[in-house]
C-alpha cells in the first residue's frame, strides 16, 4: 500500500538490502560500526558484545542456550537481522553448526569500543581559540531550518522557504507533490503520516531517500553512509576539521546544512560543527519528543530572556515570573491534556505545533500560551482520509501528553497492581473511552476495503496450505487467510512469487 512507503523507510530495512561488498566496505569504519551496533535489536547488541572480544567460533546451539523459552521470538529476530547484514558468518566443523562474527566489524568494533585504530571515523576536532558559536546558537539554527521545512508541509505562510533541494528530496519522497498548473506543493497522504512521526524517524525517512536520489547519480554509497553515521557520533557544537573528509562528503555537507545537521560560518568555511539534530540519527527513540520540541525550547527561551530584560518589580511581579518559567518547563516535558469528553488543551505556543493539531483537532480558541479543541467525528475523518491512522493519532496524544496526566496514569495502574499483582493492564495516558472511539471512526472507514489479487484455496492437506501462507507472509503479499478453511489471499504483485514458489515445492503445473 502507497501509505506503508514512508513507514517502511527504516534505515535497518536499508543496510539489510545493500550489497554484501558494499557491507563489508561499511565494516571499515569505525563510527559505522558503532553506529550499527545502536540500531540492532537488544539481543543483537547481546550477542555482539558476548563474542567482539571472542576470537573462537560459537555454535548457534549455544546462542540459543541463553535466552529463556519467552524470547525466541526475539532470538529468530535477532539472528535473522545479523544474518542480513552479514555480521555472522558460518564456519564448517565436522560437529553442529558454528558462526563467527564478521571479522571486518568485529575489528573495527572493537577500535570503537577501546579507541584503537579510529583514523578520521570520529571526525577530526579543532582547537579553536575565539569560538563564539554557541549551543544556544546551533540549537536556534538547527530549529529554524527543521521547523521551516516542516511548516512548509503543513502550508504555513513563510518569508523563506525551503531551498531547492529540499523541495526536490521531498518531492522525490511522495511527502509532497508540485502541482502541474501553479508550481505550489501540496502535501500528500504519506506527508500528513511524516508529520506525526518521531523527529528521528522524520531524518532517517528524508535521509534514506536522499541515498537513493544520490544512487541515481551514481555517488558512492559507502561515503554517504559513513558521513551520516559519523555525524550521529560527532560531539555536540564541538568545532570539525572539513580536511578529513572526502570530496563527496564535502559535497553533502550544504545539504546537511539545508536540514538542519551540521553549521557552518559560510560555504568556504573549512570548519563544521553538528547540531542536536545529527545527534539524533543514531539515539533511541523513545527518548527523543515529537516535531515541535525544539521549536518550544527556542520560544520558551525567548520569552525568559525577555522576562529577565525587563525585571521584576516586588514579590507578585516574582511569583508571576516563576510560574511562567515552570509553565516553560511543562510545554517541553508534554503539553498536551485530552478530557473524557473529546476536550483538548495544548499548552504551546509553538505555530507548528498548532498546525500538527489542526489536522486532526477542531481547534476552538487560541490563547497565548495555550489553543484549545475538540476531538470530533468529522475531524478525526478528514486525518484517515488524509492518510493518518488511528494508532498514529493515538501514538501522537500519549507522547506530547501532560506529565500530570502521566502521573495520574501511573498511580492509577499502582492501585491496580497493589489490588491485583498479576495484572496486565498497560499504562492508560489517555482516556480509554478516546482511544477507543478513535479506533471506532476508523472502522468505519475500513468497514469494506477492496484489493486486487488471488485467493488460492482447494488444498489437499493442511501442510500445503501452511507452505504457502507462510512463503507469502513471508515476502510480504498475504493479505487475508483462514485456517479453518484452509483458504488466503495475495496480492496481485506478489501472486507470480507464490505461484512459482508453490511449482518448485509442490511440484505442480
Amino acid at each position: 500500500m502507497s501509505s506503508q512507503h514512508l513507514l517502511r523507510s527504516s534505515v535497518n530495512q536499508y543496510l539489510e538490502e545493500l550489497p554484501q561488498q558494499i557491507q563489508s566496505r561499511l565494516y571499515e569504519s569505525p563510527a559505522t560500526c558503532l553506529a550499527i551496533y545502536r540500531l540492532l535489536p537488544q539481543l543483537a547488541k547481546f550477542f555482539i558484545m558476548s563474542m567482539v572480544f571472542n576470537e573462537s567460533a560459537i555454535s548457534l546451539r549455544d546462542l540459543d542456550r541463553w535466552v529463556k523459552s519467552s524470547g525466541k521470538l526475539q532470538f529468530q529476530d535477532a539472528i535473522k537481522s545479523m544474518k542480513s547484514l552479514h555480521l555472522l558468518i558460518p564456519v564448517r566443523s565436522n560437529g553442529p553448526m558454528l558462526i563467527d562474527l564478521n571479522h571486518t566489524f568485529r575489528e573495527s568494533f572493537k577500535n570503537a569500543l577501546t579507541g584503537g585504530k579510529v583514523s578520521n571515523s570520529f571526525g577530526i576536532v579543532m582547537e579553536l581559540d575565539n569560538d563564539a558559536v554557541t549551543t544556544d546558537m546551533l540549537d536556534k539554527y538547527s530549529a529554524d531550518k527543521w521547523e521551516t521545512i516542516l511548516h512548509f508541509m503543513v502550508g504555513t505562510s513563510l518569508a523563506h522557504i525551503p531551498s531547492e533541494n529540499v523541495l526536490n528530496l521531498l518531492k522525490h519522497s511522495k511527502l509532497m507533490e508540485e502541482s502541474n498548473t501553479t508550481g505550489e506543493y501540496k502535501i500528500t497522504n504519506e506527508g500528513f503520516q511524516f508529520l506525526l512521526q518521531e523527529v528521528n524517524s522524520q531524518l532517517w525517512a528524508l535521509l534514506l531517500q536522499y541515498l537513493k536520489m544520490t544512487e541515481m547519480l551514481q555517488m558512492d554509497p559507502v561515503d554517504i553512509l559513513n558521513f551520516i553515521f559519523m555525524l550521529g557520533a560527532l560531539e555536540f557544537s564541538k568545532p570539525y576539521s572539513t580536511n578529513g573528509l572526502s570530496e563527496t562528503q564535502k559535497i553533502m555537507l550544504k545539504d546537511m546544512r539545508d536540514y538542519g545537521l551540521v553549521f557552518q560560518r559560510n560555504l568556504n568555511s573549512s570548519v563544521f560543527y553538528p547540531t542536536r539534530l545529527a545527534s539524533m540519527l543514531t539515539s533511541d527513540p523513545k527518548s527523543i519528543r515529537g516535531a515541535s520540541g525544539a521549536m518550544d525550547s527556542v520560544l520558551k527561551q525567548n520569552k525568559e530572556d525577555g522576562l529577565n530584560k525587563s525585571g521584576a518589580a516586588g514579590a507578585n511581579a516574582d511569583d508571576d515570573v516563576d510560574e511562567i518559567g515552570a509553565q516553560g518547563q511543562i510545554m517541553q516535558d508534554g503539553a498536551l491534556i485530552v478530557e473524557t469528553n473529546f476536550k483538548l488543551y495544548s499548552y504551546s505556543n509553538s505555530p507548528l505545533q498548532i498546525a500538527i493539531l489542526s489536522l486532526f483537532v477542531h481547534l476552538k480558541s487560541r490563547f497565548s500560551n495555550m489553543v484549545t479543541g475538540q476531538l470530533t467525528r468529522e475531524s478525526i475523518r478528514q486525518a484517515l482520509l488524509n492518510g493518518i491512522t488511528a494508532d498514529q493519532i493515538i501514538a501522537y496524544l500519549e507522547s506530547h501528553a501532560h506529565p500530570q496526566m502521566r502521573r495520574i496514569a501511573e498511580e492509577r495502574l499502582e492501585r491496580r497492581l497493589e489490588v491485583d499483582p498479576n495484572c496486565k493492564d498497560p499504562l492508560q495516558v489517555l482516556p480509554p473511552t478516546v482511544v477507543d472511539q478513535i479506533k471506532l471512526w476508523q472502522l468505519e472507514l475500513d468497514r469494506i476495503i477492496s484489493f486486487e489479487g488471488s485467493l488460492y484455496s482447494d488444498f489437499e492437506n493442511h501442510q500445503e496450505f501452511t507452505l504457502l501462507s507462510s512463503y507469502a507472509q513471508d515476502i510480504g503479499v498475504l493479505i487475508w487467510k483462514d485456517e479453518r478453511k484452509k483458504k488466503f489471499f495475495v496480492s496481485k504483485e506478489g501472486n507470480s512469487q507464490v505461484l512459482d514458489y508453490a511449482k518448485r515445492k509442490l511440484k505442480k503445473k
